[in-house]
């Protein structure tokens, strides 16, 4: 049967769309941002999608000289048995002492071979695997730093107000500004989520698979916070009229 994967898009992530949602994002933040913390926070993560793309491409390819390592070692392996069933007919061997030391040696080497075979390929999953969870951490600290700047846009202060102190948040959003603003928070924490999943795709991995899987998580539960707010101030909105904004 032939192979269509390629004719389908839809059944993998495709890393140039959503760094293109996360340029679109970027100038939509600008436009009514400008010069904003946030503005700077999707600067960061488009580049670290660049640098995403260029992750999992090296996860996709082998390492070479680990490849190659573990290959002349079957050959060696071969050899080896190869040379052991050869030396079964030598007329030594037909004493027991010499037969069984033999054999003892033998099996010692093999045993030895494939164990630095299994090194070798285990190596190159804990290589890839380790660059892989250095990446999903950079994006954990990015979902925190994204919920820090969210985190004084209480709805409730915006439209009710309240006492101010010296130390109370500057809030100078209208309403509608602040649930775009929470909405790209919201966004940004979606695409990191896209980000983390890329790896997954790159590395067939258990311990990858979990760390991604925590990722999904820590995203969405921050989203819910956002939506609560944006939920809340859509109540609130509608009670309470929107103050003009000056200018």
């Amino acid at each position: 049967m032939a192979d269509h994967s390629s004719t389908r898009p839809y059944r993998q992530i495709d890393p140039r769309k959503i760094i293109g949602t996360i340029d679109l994002l970027g100038n939509r933040i600008t436009e009514r941002f400008p010069e904003s913390g946030l503005s700077k926070v999707v600067g960061e993560l488009d580049l670290i999608a660049g640098e995403a793309v260029a992750r999992t491409e090296w996860i996709q390819r082998p390492i070479l000289p680990l490849r190659i390592g573990a290959g002349l070692l079957v050959v060696a392996i071969l050899v080896l048995i190869g040379w052991l069933i050869t030396s079964l007919n030598r007329p030594d061997m037909k004493d027991t002492s010499n037969f069984i030391q033999f054999i003892e040696s033998s099996i010692g080497s093999v045993v030895f071979i494939g164990a630095t075979i299994l090194f070798l390929i285990n190596c190159e999953t804990r290589i890839k695997r380790q660059r892989a969870l250095k990446a999903i951490h950079e994006l954990r600290s990015l979902a925190h730093i994204v919920d820090m700047h969210q985190l004084t846009k209480d709805p409730d202060r915006y439209l009710l107000g309240g006492n101010v102190t010296a130390s109370s948040p500057k809030r100078t959003m209208t309403p509608f500004e602040l649930g775009r603003y929470l909405d790209y928070c919201s966004e940004i924490l979606s695409l990191i989520s896209k980000i983390a999943a890329l790896y997954v795709q790159g590395l067939e991995d258990q311990v990858i698979l979990d760390a991604v899987d925590e990722i999904e998580d820590l995203t969405a539960g921050l989203s819910r916070k956002i939506w609560q707010k944006i939920t809340i101030l859509d109540s609130i909105a509608s009670r309470v009229p929107e103050t003009p904004k000056p200018g």
